[in-house]
């Protein structure tokens, strides 16, 4: 997949969703900014940080996405894949439902999914040297383009939903002392169930990730 790397963008998700949508950019491509300064974050919340971060977007085909992946877990899909390429340069990191990157009981990233027409665009911002937004950091000597670059190998052969999803419903547990916000509502997830299509019953409804 190619990789177009940026000294400093607004943001890599906007830049990319804009590219693609125009028909300027094709996927599958990914795009990594060293800086970035108007990110996007879950429920329209800003996040941007400086060099040593890692902020990036990537671009693939609806097409070559597993055939049993529900689009609506989309973020678990890709955010699992991003936890499991960091542990294995031991960094201890978990992911709470359905796509925030937590070390212990603080987020360190997040990541956000959008569907562009017959295309999947996926960013991801995670606090790798320094704590900012609000959160806190990794302390990582990883950089930022061996990050994508490794995490890119690992999405290669698009693991299938079912594989994914086994090994996240066991690391779910984690996400029981936390709430998530829902219709601008915060819900504990301390009884809710999670389903096999990577959705939620929380009060006897059923909500998706859809982020």
């Amino acid at each position: 997949m190619e990789i177009k790397l940026f000294d400093t963008l607004p943001s890599t998700q906007k830049y990319l969703v804009e590219q693609v949508e125009s028909d300027l950019l094709k996927a599958p491509i990914a795009v990594l900014a060293l800086e970035q300064n108007a990110g996007v974050g879950s429920r329209d919340n800003e996040w941007s940080g400086g060099e040593g971060n890692f902020f990036a977007s990537i671009s693939v085909k609806l097409e070559d996405l597993p055939k049993d992946l529900p689009l609506s877990s989309a973020s678990i899909y890709f955010s699992f894949i991003m936890k499991q390429t960091l542990k294995t340069y031991d960094e201890n990191t978990w992911l709470k439902w359905p796509n925030d990157f937590y070390v212990n009981d603080e987020k360190v990233g997040g990541t956000i999914t959008k569907k562009v027409g017959e295309n999947l665009v996926c960013g991801i911002g995670i606090n790798l040297k320094k704590s900012q937004n609000g959160y806190r950091a990794l302390q990582s000597d990883i950089s930022p383009q061996f990050l994508l670059e490794k995490y890119l190998l690992a999405l290669e052969n698009f693991p299938k939903w079912k594989q994914v999803f086994s090994e996240y419903e066991i690391e779910f547990e984690l996400s029981r002392e936390f709430s998530v916000h829902i219709e601008n509502y915060q819900k504990s997830l301390s009884d809710a169930t999670l389903q096999p299509d990577g959705s939620l019953i929380i009060d006897g409804k059923k909500v998706f990730s859809l982020r």
